[in-house]
């Protein structure tokens, strides 16, 4: 259990009074705040007051259950005096029959969770209370509806009372009066209603209903607390990767009724259009209705636009509020209204949550009306998984296949947006259904480097083990293909052609649709909407690219995913793999005659085929990055990963090279090794194999030669990867050197190049002084480095980490967001060492960290000069770069003040 840090725990909102401001979030939660500013606004807000996030913190603390919840003694005498002053507003006393205050108490998290926690409304009412209400307004059927309705909530939210009950008794009710709706039960039949509610929840509590309304206040409260760590509220804050928050705000605010007749009414709207972006009111209403009759479904609402007819005066009002709260919070408001015989209330607006193409088209409308800046628009407005919605298809409807129960699974959300296909659980298979012109799903336990040909021609990928950064995750991303990597509570089983959850069975063949966005993988065939881009967004981009200074390029290991960066804005290659190049049919034999021969002399035979191949891919890469770096990284993976496993293709290899089958399994036998990550890979291939480097370089220059002889410039960077020591870089950077000027003295022409390293060994950023000797640039390997620094396997990260971050034992996972304490400072040692040394030293991160907005805050912060990632997320990453620069300013201004 927290301390109390504030000296103050309650702060008031209304007219004449208000204590907050929309600036204190953190203490009074996204609602208190903006309840706060739009009554210092002078807005039509009901008065209140706010419970802080702190005292939640000192409340909750890691209890679950609102039977362990108490409200400490220290905070009641500021309860009471802040409901005096709101009594004193409104000229009523609550628990009083004669003039009846009544309340609502809300939640409210610093950032917005619609839904995940708990309300009640209409508190304050007892069997002398509403009856004085009833005298008051006149409206007697009013006075027991609101009766009912709060028995009702107080019940479920409270004290856990089915809702089912309560639903049940009313409809007894009803059927009896012959009513079809609520609104059609007079003033006897509402009593009687009351006193059925009154038994169920006798019935399951053991007590009869509290009468006094400080007690219901008291377990409100507590209620709201509580669900700070009920299921809903921490499973979205998982969902939603929300961390830091210490609690949940309580807003207690005087109630305002829209069921008092039909000059009442109750609703939400946006002050645009949240799909589309387009200027207009959008929401729904309803007519004689409290706030949960609009989300429960028991009546049809009306549009907005309607209102218009019922009660032009508030129409009007709306419009002009909507312009005002636009004006003051610079953004898009949700806002929630309640109209009482016709006078308009604003119970709460917060910044309304939009598509992509919204949020973008928002940006640039309220930029040109004046409303925002550019740096505004950039830094507030569109977030970078706005950007990354829009460049990839989605599904039409998300909400059908949820309501149906078709989710068979939810697993890593690892490469966005949704493919439908017929599935399929072999790479082969893929390959084969693709070519008869079937769409398909391909799901694989985990996918390896054979399986790439299937990938490609799926529509998407499924894998029930993996993380973000497995091998699935990194090819499909790259590809802009969606993925959902480690499905933990699917089954695949190869033999049988199937997959289960335990519960569904999903057969080859079988439509299958996976929304790479959210993780889902849903039964059936989905429709898909097309990804659409926008004038506007071109327009916004390019105020993006005038506000970053870390530049963004892309790892591409072709010439088409070249271009389609470079489409997206790359500013050059951070990545080539070379070893993706050897997977192709026409090269796969080659690189296994190389590694299954006895002698340099075979391997050297065997790589002269390889070489043209090479030249080649180097050639059209160059060509589609003209007048961009390109940085080519040398053979990285374990020669074992260009080898079949099984007996069936150790046998056509056998076929196909003229070797007996048990040579070729014998050599299989021979390269396994217990650790591959930490094995026979990386320089250490070339140091052992110097033909490997000698051929890849020949071919990295011969290509440039060639490109730069057509009248294009081209900036090759040859990348050493894996290097520990700078002996390591030294004896590789002396083939490369060689080579190169071979080829120069035998094309009669010179090339400028660099030549660097990758940083992915701990121990390479701890002697960086000394590598920068001799590299002329780094990129940082996040993935390994993330490996080896933190012991966490990329592929099995998954079978723990839900765990550590539910229990907060990691705040994120580390493959996809950097961990910023542990390896982020050898990224920063590594930088300041490297820099020390050698002043002009190129820094770059290639992991796929690159792609992720909050760690590129951080590389933004340590001083890199670009990041690379997917040619997908090369937007999202130009997005980001610019807004850690914009905070990187404000950072700046505030440390001058």
């Amino acid at each position: 259990m927290s301390e109390q840090k504030s000296a103050r725990h309650v702060y008031r909102f209304g007219v004449g009074v208000t204590d907050g401001r929309s600036s204190m979030k953190d203490l009074l939660g996204g609602k208190g705040a903006n309840l706060a500013e739009m009554a210092f606004a002078g807005l039509p807000v009901p008065p209140g007051f706010t419970i802080t996030t702190e005292v939640c913190a000192h409340v909750a603390g890691g209890a679950k259950g609102n039977t362990e919840l108490t409200l400490p003694s220290w905070l009641w005498p500021e309860i009471d005096a802040a409901m005096a002053e709101v009594e004193r507003t409104v000229d009523a006393k609550f628990g009083d029959a004669d003039k009846p205050l009544l309340v609502s108490v809300r939640s409210g998290a610093a950032i917005s969770m619609p839904g995940m926690m708990d309300t009640v409304l209409n508190l304050g009412l007892n069997d002398e209370v509403c009856e004085g209400l009833a005298k008051r307004t006149g409206k007697a059927r009013f006075a027991w509806d609101a009766y009912r309705r709060f028995l009702q909530m107080f019940g479920d939210v409270v004290m856990g009372v089915p809702r089912s009950e309560f639903e049940h008794a009313l409809d007894a009710v009803k059927e009896a009066k012959g009513a079809k709706t609520d609104q059609e039960l007079d003033e006897a039949a509402l009593r009687d209603v009351v006193n059925r509610f009154k038994a169920i929840y006798r019935k399951h509590t053991g007590h009869m209903f509290p009468e006094s309304p400080r007690e219901q206040l008291e377990r409100s409260i507590l209620a709201v607390f509580g669900s700070w760590n009920g299921d809903r509220a921490r499973k979205y804050r998982e969902v939603q990767k929300i961390r830091g928050l210490i609690g949940t705000a309580v807003n207690v605010q005087a109630m305002v009724f829209g069921n008092t007749g039909p000059r009442s009414g109750t609703g939400v709207l946006f002050t645009r259009n949240p799909a589309t972006g387009t200027k207009e009111l959008y929401g729904e209403y309803l007519v004689d209705a409290q706030g949960e009759d609009v989300v429960a479904g028991t009546r049809t609402p009306s549009p907005i636009a309607k209102l218009h007819e019922d009660m032009p005066v508030v129409h009007e009002q709306l419009v002009q509020l909507a312009a005002r709260l636009e004006s003051h919070f610079k953004n898009v408001q949700d806002v929630e209204f309640t109209v009482q015989d016709g006078r308009l209330y604003l119970l709460q607006t917060r910044h309304g949550k939009r598509t992509g193409a919204a949020a973008v088209r928002i940006a640039v409308d309220l930029v040109g009306e004046g409303l925002v800046t550019r740096e505004e628009a950039v830094a507030n407005l569109v977030e970078p998984a706005h950007v990354d919605q829009l460049l990839h298809p989605h599904f039409a409807d998300e909400t059908g296949y949820r309501k149906q129960g078709r989710v068979l699974s939810k697993g890593l959300a690892a490469s966005p947006g949704a493919a439908v296909g017929r599935v399929v659980f072999h790479a082969e298979d893929a390959e084969a259904w693709r070519a008869k012109g079937e769409r398909v799903i391909l799901a694989r336990v985990e996918t390896s480097p054979e399986d790439v040909a299937g990938m490609h021609a799926a529509e998407g990928v499924l894998t029930s083990r993996g993380g973000m950064t497995s091998h699935a995750a990194v090819v499909a991303r790259g590809w802009g293909k969606p993925c959902v990597a480690g499905c933990g509570d699917i089954i695949i089983d190869y033999r049988t052609k199937t997959l289960t959850n335990g519960r569904v069975t999903i057969k080859e063949g079988d439509w299958l649709s996976l929304n790479g966005t959210t993780g889902e993988v849903v039964e059936g065939k989905e429709t898909l909407a097309d990804a659409v881009v926008s004038g506007a967004l071109e327009t916004f981009m390019e105020w993006v690219d005038g506000m970053r200074a870390l530049r963004v390029r892309t790892n591409a290991d072709t010439p088409k995913d070249a271009a389609v960066a470079r489409k997206f804005g790359a500013e050059g290659i951070g990545l080539c793999r070379t070893e993706h190049m050897f997977f192709e049919d026409s090269r796969i034999l080659a690189m296994r005659r190389m590694i299954l021969a006895d002698d340099e002399k075979g391997r050297r035979a065997a790589l002269a085929l390889l070489l043209p191949e090479q030249r080649k891919d180097f050639a059209g890469i160059f060509r589609a990055m003209e007048g961009l770096p390109v940085t080519i990284r040398l053979l990285d993976p374990p020669l074992h990963e260009f080898l079949p496993n099984d007996a069936v293709q150790q046998d056509q290899v056998a076929k196909a090279t003229g070797m007996h089958v048990e040579r070729v399994r014998q050599r299989v036998n021979a390269l396994h090794e217990s650790n591959p990550m930490l094995g026979h890979r990386g320089c250490r291939l070339g140091i052992t194999h110097p033909e490997i480097t000698e051929m890849q370089a020949r071919a990295i220059f011969e290509a440039a030669c060639e490109v730069q002889a057509e009248g294009k410039k081209v900036l090759p960077e040859v990348m050493v990867p894996l290097v520990g020591t700078v002996a390591e870089l030294v004896d590789q950077k002396k083939l490369v050197i060689a080579m190169a000027e071979q080829v120069f003295t035998e094309k009669g022409m010179r090339v400028p190049y660099h030549v660097g390293t990758m940083i992915e060994v701990p121990r390479a950023a701890l002697v960086a002084d000394k590598i920068a000797a001799e590299a002329e640039f780094f990129s940082f390997g996040t993935n390994d480095l993330t490996q080896m620094t933190l012991g966490y396997s990329r592929d099995d990260i998954a079978s723990f980490v839900p765990r550590y971050l539910d229990r907060g034992i990691l705040t994120d996972d580390p493959f996809q967001s950097i961990d910023t304490e542990g390896v982020g400072q050898l990224v920063r040692m590594a930088c300041e060492r490297g820099r020390a040394t050698r002043k002009d030293l190129h820094l770059g991160i290639c992991g796929e960290h690159g792609g992720d907005p909050r760690s590129i805050t951080f590389f933004a912060d340590v001083g890199l000069d670009y990041v690379s990632c997917s040619p997908f997320r090369v937007p999202v990453a130009r997005l980001a770069a610019a807004q850690a620069a914009l905070r990187g300013k404000v950072k700046a201004k505030q440390g001058e003040a």
